[in-house]
């Protein structure tokens, strides 16, 4: 069966049951239906001076198409601990709609590792990114309505720098000219769209504390410029108000399951490769306060939703990993040695040995944090013995334990023998995770840090442009924030057709953007969209409603 099948063959608990096995009373939760509810903030609060449980990040050597399974892992694992009879719950970001509809499909697991219901999760779900969506979208109104009905502030219409935003891959959306049809219409003006993962609300609502510093962090959005390039905030165009009343039911944590009816708390999903990619704040210390252990999961490779995940998350939220697992397949692995997409089942030693060197890459790199490293293999039927022994081996090598997975056939039990591991890591005390780089650094010795340790690049570069605007921020007072690159997830450098573990290239920052408010500067590298496109053959195109009125087609 595909995973649509598994999901909807399924047997669910009332989602009552679930928050029991945490501690939670019915009177914590709001519905959504039988099987999905969030957990009211109130209560949450009440949780404040109970100790935190153990903190596991799972993330991923470089992807690739054949698929790693974080998603997958981190479900997996989380049932195998329960199995193990510890207490413990996943933290997932919650799906985008624009690839579920597009290329790379859901994000609920897959096989017998997956949080239901999948359908649900992976569409509409309890309706966050359309408030998301709609805070930043009454944000854009209100600049254009105000610049409509005198401009006090001084908008300079050249200068800014808020776009929409829609939960939907549209190239066509990329670049608009909006005010059109007349003086009732309000004034023309280039305009654009990003998808809602990419915005600095989504940040923003991933990174809050409580609804206090969600609507101070709102407050702090920089919208535009005037002519003589003072920044414009959302709080002088009196926003923070009416948006955190759009996102106040959203912030509160959802609460699903998993197959094997164990915890697992979705919520937020911002981008890795544009933004940070972590599921939110709220949601991982919720997870912390109920459970022993908590399994939570970075987008793509180590590289960006790990590094992001310690260098934004932890730092701002004090959240410290306990330990850091990579995954990686057999499949994955041979693309980086050279391999083509259509030769992968084939038992190939030399290419799973040759992009081992990205697997390698990946735990050095992470060792650089002080964090406690692992390797999960994510096994497919294809994979030989001998293919799986070498990784081990390699990795035994690089002082690590890699232990084979086969959770999307087996569910929990395919995975006891990492969660045994993660229990014996995290019995002894091991010292605080550190960031790459101190606040104290230029943005640009920031940026220059993470592409010289992490992508093993000789240098980064910049027009004058870019280096003037870097200077802009230090010089207004941004210069202590934390840099977010976005870039291709598919290399460690700028060209995402360098597989494996390139090094001695350059970086070349294309531009940044201020995300004042979400508390990190944006440094755009290389040729990355924050508006995706559909592709030729979308997934859209096989999704549709069956005679029995049931989903067909999502993932």
């Amino acid at each position: 069966m595909n995973d649509i099948d598994i999901a909807q063959a399924a047997s669910l608990q009332p989602i009552r049951h679930i928050a029991e096995k945490l501690g939670m009373p019915e009177s914590a939760l709001q519905p959504f239906g039988h099987h999905k509810a969030k957990v009211d903030l109130t209560y949450l609060k009440t949780l404040e001076h109970k100790p935190d449980g153990k903190l596991i990040l799972v993330t991923g050597i470089t992807p690739t198409p054949a698929g790693e399974g974080k998603t997958t892992t981190t479900v997996g694992l989380t049932d195998a601990l329960n199995r193990l009879g510890h207490n413990a719950s996943a933290c997932l970001r919650e799906p985008s709609l624009g690839p579920c509809f597009g290329m790379k499909g859901g994000a609920a697991g897959g096989g017998y590792a997956q949080v239901v219901p999948m359908e649900d999760i992976n569409l509409h779900f309890t309706g966050d990114f359309h408030a998301i969506s709609t805070a930043h979208n009454l944000l854009s109104a209100l600049i254009d309505n105000h610049i409509h009905w005198g401009n006090e502030l001084e908008f300079d219409q050249r200068r800014i720098v808020w776009r929409r935003v829609m939960d939907m891959n549209d190239r066509a959306l990329r670049q608009i000219t909006c005010g059109l049809g007349g003086p009732n219409n309000g004034f023309p003006r280039q305009d654009g769209f990003d998808i809602t993962v990419a915005s600095e609300v989504m940040a923003i609502f991933c990174l809050a504390r409580d609804l206090k510093d969600l609507e101070q962090r709102l407050g702090n959005i920089v919208v535009g410029y005037r002519r003589d390039e003072t920044p414009i905030t959302a709080k002088e165009l009196k926003a923070p108000g009416p948006m955190s009343v759009l996102l106040k039911e959203a912030l509160a944590p959802n609460l699903v399951q998993t197959l094997e009816h164990n915890p697992a708390f979705v919520h937020g999903g911002p981008f890795a490769n544009i933004a940070h990619g972590c599921n939110s704040v709220i949601a991982t210390r919720a997870a912390l306060k109920l459970s022993d252990y908590v399994i939570t999961e970075a987008g793509f490779g180590a590289d960006l939703g790990a590094e992001k995940f310690i260098d934004i998350k932890c730092r701002s939220a004090g959240l410290n990993p306990d330990v850091a697992i990579i995954v990686a397949t057999v499949r994955a692995l041979k693309m980086h040695g050279g391999v083509n997409k259509e030769a992968l089942d084939t038992k190939n030693i030399d290419a799973v040995r040759s992009g081992c060197d990205n697997l390698i890459r990946h735990i050095e790199n992470m060792k650089q944090f002080d964090v406690p490293v692992l390797v999960a293999v994510n096994r497919f039927s294809t994979d030989s013995d001998a293919e799986l022994e070498l990784i081990r081996d390699i990795a035994k090598f690089h002082g690590v334990s890699a232990e084979i997975c086969s959770h999307w056939s087996d569910g929990g039990a395919g995975t006891e023998a990492l969660a045994q591991q993660v229990v014996d890591l995290t019995q002894t005390e091991q010292p605080l995770c550190q960031p790459l780089y101190n606040n104290n650094l230029s943005l640009w010795d920031k940026v220059h840090t993470l592409a010289t340790r992490l992508y093993r690049a000789d240098d980064i570069t910049a027009d004058q442009k870019t280096r003037d605007h870097l200077k802009m921020l230090e010089g207004a007072g941004y210069g202590h924030l934390p840099v977010c690159i976005a870039k291709t997830q598919y290399s460690f450098s700028t060209d995402p057709s360098l597989k494996g573990a390139p090094s001695g290239h350059v970086v070349p920052i294309r531009e940044v953007h201020l995300s004042a408010g979400a508390g990190f500067v944006v440094v755009v590298c290389g040729d990355i969209m924050t508006m995706p496109g559909l592709p030729r053959e979308p997934a859209a195109n096989r999704i549709r409603l069956n005679e029995q009125g049931n989903i067909e087609g999502l993932f």
